[in-house]
């Protein structure tokens, strides 16, 4: 019983690094475009089907919905607050 729920946790838990590791890319790109624009919009939700795919060939419910979400806004956000060092200094 617990190496089954020791496995769970481990795939959880890749499933919401790997949502954040999708978005930090895109967050990187988001921050270029005007708030609420095409770009914007499609950057923030380009990587909802692969994130839905990803969770649903990983075998778990929507109830898992809020936790890879949380993982993609930290990964929007991480990749924007990149944008915005990297590009400080030019």
């Amino acid at each position: 019983m617990e190496k089954i729920w020791a496995s769970g946790a481990v795939k959880l838990t890749a499933l919401v690094l790997g949502a954040a590791a999708i978005n930090l890319p895109l967050g990187y790109l988001r921050r270029n475009c005007e708030r609420f624009s095409f770009g914007w919009f499609f950057y923030v939700h380009i990587s909802i089907p692969v994130i839905i795919y990803l969770r649903v060939k990983a075998s778990f419910s929507w109830k898992i919905v809020p936790l890879t979400v949380g993982g993609a806004v930290a990964g929007q956000v991480l990749g924007g607050l990149l944008h915005r060092k990297r590009n400080l200094h030019d």
